[in-house]
């Protein structure tokens, strides 16, 4: 299925966070040309079938979650009439069901926290789920409002080890394609203390290839990806450090940061690496969270 017949997704529960998400997955579904999906979740029906009825008026999950989504429709209508726009309430957990509409989605995105969820909270517990569970790209958008508008034409992607990010990489060209923008793609690399027969490595001494093997990596990367996008401009650098603080430091002049994931089964359930947790919870622009294909 080519990316023209799918649809982006976005996750509405009325708050704050979730009309930023709007607003940002309006743009990005104009940009692609593709249509729009709002989806409301929620288990309400599963709390109301048990609660007493005392006789008195209250507004009901079901006519809460109508208004929630009639007022993102209008709102994405206001920001861009061209893009179609379809509604969906499903009365089920929030993550179970954005997971399984992302099954045949472009795309999908979230706000950074949920309704009534804590101040301060650095990231929400449904972002956090549908990104370490989604089989699609997931985009969380947060940061602050040049980011999110576009203005810095300028797109992040971490490059992880080699093999880790296939699908990330075709994203990343495929956005800096359609929106004109440049395309920084850094990998970060670490110089160990000492080398395999436990001796202490030198600056500078023979052993002292790291940052050549991370400039090899993202030349093999963009030796091939640039063959099938021509026109996208790339800026590559091999940097020294952890890749998660690099980024978070570079997201600040970034339009949206974009990284690779492998999700991994733990005894909790589903886990995000290390460098996509903390870009969710620090980036200053909006984080697309890539899986590789299992």
């Amino acid at each position: 299925m080519g990316t023209m017949t799918l649809r982006l997704v976005v996750g509405v529960d009325g708050s704050e966070s979730c009309l930023l998400a709007v607003d940002w997955a309006v743009d990005e579904a104009a940009r692609h040309g593709v249509p729009l999906r709002l989806v409301y979740a929620s288990l309400w029906e599963r709390y109301e079938a048990g609660l007493p009825s005392a006789g008195l008026e209250r507004p009901s999950g079901q006519v809460l979650a109508e208004h929630t989504v009639a007022s993102a429709a209008d709102r994405a209508e206001r920001r861009n009439p061209d893009v179609k726009i379809t509604t969906d309430i499903i009365p089920e957990d929030a993550v179970t069901a954005l997971v399984r509409a992302g099954d045949e989605a472009f795309a999908l995105v979230t706000g950074s926290r949920g309704r009534g969820e804590l101040k301060g909270l650095l990231l929400g517990s449904v972002g956090l789920g549908v990104s370490a569970r989604a089989g699609c790209p997931v985009v969380v958008v947060r940061g602050d409002r040049v980011g999110l508008e576009g203005a810095h034409e300028r797109i992040l992607l971490g490059l992880g080890e080699t093999g880790t990010s296939t699908e990330a990489v075709r994203f990343a060209f495929r956005e800096a394609e359609v929106r004109g923008c440049v395309l920084d793609v850094v990998h970060a690399w670490r110089r160990p203390a000492y080398d395999r027969s436990g001796d202490r490595l030198q600056r500078g001494g023979p052993a002292d290839t790291y940052e050549e093997d991370a400039a090899t990596v993202i030349d093999a990367v963009l030796t091939a990806a640039s063959a099938e996008h021509p026109h996208v401009r790339t800026r590559p650098a091999a940097l020294e450090g952890p890749a998660g603080k690099i980024l978070v430091d570079r997201s600040a002049a970034a339009d949206l940061v974009i990284v690779g994931a492998r999700h991994r089964r733990a005894h909790l359930g589903f886990q995000l690496g290390c460098v996509s947790h903390t870009l969710l919870h620090h980036a200053q622009c909006p984080v697309a969270v890539v899986p590789e294909r299992q």
